[in-house]
């Protein structure tokens, strides 16, 4: 049995896939915050380099990577896939089950793969500062990492309750030379806002994002970079999905089922929108499950209909499945999937029943993420864990099923900077928390004045 397939760096995939050019159903436009009426690129310059926003709105297939990314990319990439046999044989199953490792990156996550190209078109923009939100701190990590490769200064908001869980991941940033605050702050009147109404916010990736959207807007020189949700964002991150595919084919496999963690769709999207041309081109029977907390179930029981990016109201209208975007998620562990809202190109493809959602309770995340560590080796990030479960599920419905399936997941990063989350959890103080439909119909009612499609 094959344990490791890896690839050499001439196998780097040399373009990104964009699955808008194969979706069925194309996504509804952005809104303009303040008309109402789709937006074109001159709305969004002030933000973003004109060379993502085209990648935005592109409808083909294939896209370039430039050299300069190719070369970063090389650090790390390709990424080890694994056969979890290990796991496997403590799950006493027959389905055989891989996982493509993205924790080898130099922020030990998923989140460099679009890092590094937006810093790239940043940087040949001429653009001097990035701010940008993070929630669990690997997508600051990592934004802060690609900043510093390319000279351009890096501002970051941290949620405030993992800017407090996670002190080290802080100092990661600072290293990589990033100024990071902990959101809401006193900094933007957006923080101020939100400090007024509550003191003791805890914050949320909603908040965060309103304020680093502001200071972006607020300075010429400064743009703005967001790590999960948009198109581009999604698009960056199939180099992890086209990577596997190669693997399982040097493998002589394929999987039945592919999971992965979802918080806005990135991790999702990287490992499952390769695989999805099959089903959607070839008729290939094969399910993508994307896995989200039970705390925060956009995709499981959110309202697909236009709503803000942000807290405040400073982004465009997205058509996507949200809990509204004033919904402050409990205080879970796996900060990098606290997230009101879902990707458009996810929540599309949701809707169109093309791929399949499911909701996991931090107990049982942390329950799999330990029996994974015990036979694979690898400590998971309490974000992977959610995807981890969700193996754990499909293997207990096959075996219910009397059936086989191959699987294969993201392990989407390494939970060396959430040991205190472990921590939590072997002393028992981790609770389990369900998202009330009271709690939801009050969150959606502040989006009555909103086109739904």
């Amino acid at each position: 049995m094959v344990k490791k397939i890896v690839l050499t760096e001439n196998e780097i995939p040399e373009k990104w896939y964009n699955i808008q050019a194969d979706m069925p159903n194309p996504s509804l436009p952005p809104l303009h915050p303040g008309t109402k009426q789709p937006i074109g690129p001159e709305d969004l310059a002030p933000l973003f380099p004109m060379e993502l926003i085209k990648q935005e709105v592109s409808q083909e297939r294939w896209i370039d990577i430039p050299e300069e990314v190719r070369d970063v990319y090389k650090i790390w990439r390709p990424t080890p896939l694994f056969r979890a046999s290990n796991f496997e044989k403590l799950l006493g199953t027959d389905c055989k089950i891989y996982y493509k490792y993205e924790g080898t990156s130099p922020s030990g996550s998923h989140k460099p793969n679009t890092a590094v190209p937006q810093a790239y078109y940043n940087k040949m923009e001429g653009v001097k500062r990035i701010t940008t939100e993070t929630g669990a701190g690997q997508w600051g990590s990592a934004l802060s990492f690609a900043c510093q490769h390319f000279g351009i200064e890096c501002e970051v908001y941290m949620v405030k309750i993992s800017y407090e869980q996670k002190p080290y991941r802080k100092l990661l940033m600072n290293t990589w030379g990033s100024k990071v605050y902990p959101s809401p702050t006193n900094l933007t009147e957006a923080g101020k806002k939100v400090l007024a109404a509550n003191p003791d916010s805890p914050g949320s990736l909603g908040i965060a994002i309103s304020e680093a959207v502001e200071r972006a807007a607020m300075d010429p020189d400064t743009k703005y970079s967001l790590g999960s949700v948009l198109n581009h964002v999604l698009m960056h991150q199939t180099i992890v999905g086209q990577e596997a595919i190669l693997q399982m084919e040097k493998a002589g496999d394929f999987p039945d089922i592919v999971i992965a963690p979802f918080g806005g769709g990135s991790n999702f999207a990287g490992l499952s929108f390769p695989f999805l041309q099959y089903k959607i081109n070839e008729g290939k029977n094969i399910r993508c499950i994307a896995s989200e907390p039970a705390s925060c179930p956009k995709l499981t029981k959110g309202q697909f209909r236009y709503d803000f990016g942000d807290t405040v109201g400073l982004t465009p209208l997205l058509p996507m499945y949200t809990l509204g975007h004033n919904f402050v998620p409990a205080p879970l562990h796996a900060g990098g999937l606290r997230y009101h809202g879902a990707g458009v190109l996810v929540s599309q493809l949701l809707k169109d029943k093309l791929i399949e959602a499911e909701a996991v309770q931090q107990l049982d995340s942390f329950d799999a993420g330990v029996k994974f560590a015990k036979a694979e080796g690898i400590l998971p990030a309490p974000e992977a864990n959610h995807g981890i479960a969700s193996v754990v599920n499909a293997v207990n419905q096959a075996k219910e099923e009397g059936v086989s399936k191959t699987i294969l997941f993201n392990l989407c990063g390494h939970g060396h900077f959430d040991m205190s989350a472990y921590e939590a959890y072997y002393a028992g103080k981790l609770t389990n928390h369900f998202l009330s439909d009271e709690e939801l119909t009050a969150n959606l009612k502040e989006l009555e004045d909103i086109p739904v499609e």
